[in-house]
């Protein structure tokens, strides 16, 4: 079996180390989840573990792991574009804050590319 592609540990990587943080820390991410869904601590938690399974599909080179891992890095690019809203609306933030959180945008695109073409069984 040919090795992973750097693109599916990279990803792979930044799900297993991001899921840990999300059961470990999960008041981090607690701001990224909008207030109309309710209690942010079970979509942290959840959310966390859905990393962690699709980090170790894409490892295992399961056939559904390249989907979800996509389907998951866009609703991670959404929240992502909320906190870059919330830090442009925040006067309290700074310049190189409110640019960092829109500069990480187009940044996940390649993840969601490499994810998608991770190879499968």
């Amino acid at each position: 079996m040919a090795p992973l592609p750097w693109g599916t540990r990279i990803v792979a990587g930044a799900f297993l180390t991001s899921g840990v943080v999300h059961l470990v820390r999960p008041q981090v991410f607690r701001t990224l989840i909008p207030r109309w869904l309710g209690d942010p601590k079970p979509w942290v938690l959840g959310s966390g573990a859905a990393e962690l399974v699709c980090a170790a599909g894409l490892l295992a080179r399961q056939r559904w792991a390249p989907g979800a891992t996509a389907a998951t890095l866009t609703v991670i690019w959404v929240g992502n574009a909320k906190m870059a809203i919330d830090i442009q609306q925040d006067p309290d933030s700074s310049a190189l804050a409110k640019a960092a959180a829109w500069l990480r945008m187009p940044l996940q695109i390649p993840l969601i590319v490499w994810a998608w073409r991770s190879p499968r069984r």
